[in-house]
């Protein structure tokens, strides 16, 4: 079980300033009242029920138990969807005439740029309602980033060469990963709540969309397989 130590060290902090801010007029007069207000303070502090926020880990597998890596979990609440903010740094990079990664997953609104480290050019594309865009032939690294400002599945094509193929899924939460060679994704810190619970494959069919069931996330840790039908590793 993991705890949010952060809340209860700006709430131990707040304490601290209000203890001092109404006890230290008397500090004069009575000189051990500011010390035994913060001790009793500080204790009830540290005593009182934490905030809890848990560990959720999915082991994707195939309908025959074997792990699926490279499968797209991720958490959607009302609550999350206010916690999502754009990261920076995100890329897709050509490398040996392959996109790499395969698989990225972006919080809406991230801007994502698309490095060329071949010595040959690439056309990089997109149709998907998700996110349209063209970088035609180029060397280097592009103009500008792409900034995926839509929730959704965007595939990715090399219009030079058509066996390179890439997925940037877009999501509306910070609970997010990509299973590991074992199959295991690892979101950690998800507070209590309930939560749908979103898994999605390069695997599956064209257009499929992420599956979707409800989770309810308490002050224990979570741990669950999941078999994710019509996808082999």
């Amino acid at each position: 079980k993991s705890t949010n130590h952060t809340g209860q060290r700006a709430f131990i902090f707040g304490l601290y300033c209000l203890t001092k801010r109404y006890t230290l007029p008397f500090y004069g007069r009575f000189p051990s009242m500011h010390t035994n207000l913060w001790i009793l303070s500080l204790t009830w502090a540290l005593t009182m029920p934490l905030a809890q926020a848990a560990t959720v880990s999915v082991q994707l597998q195939d309908t025959a138990g074997k792990p699926l890596p490279e499968g797209v979990v991720f958490l959607e609440a009302r609550e999350a969807k206010q916690l999502a903010k754009p990261i920076a740094g995100a890329e897709i990079a050509q490398v040996k005439r392959e996109f790499v990664p395969k698989v990225l997953i972006v919080p809406v609104g991230t801007a994502v740029s698309f490095p060329n480290r071949d010595t040959v050019r690439h056309h990089v594309y997109s149709f998907s309602p998700t996110k349209t865009f063209e970088l035609k032939l180029y060397t280097g690294t592009a103009a500008s980033p792409v900034v995926f400002d839509k929730a959704g599945i965007a595939v990715l094509g090399c219009n030079i060469h058509d066996n390179m193929t890439s997925w940037v899924v877009v999501v509306e939460t910070p609970f997010f990963g990509l299973s590991d060679v074992k199959g295991v994704t690892t979101l950690r810190d998800v507070p209590a709540g309930s939560y749908r619970l979103r898994v999605w494959h390069p695997g599956l069919a064209v257009g499929a969309p992420a599956t979707d069931q409800a989770l309810t996330v308490g002050a224990n840790d979570v741990s669950m397989p999941y078999r994710l039908a019509g996808v082999s590793p």
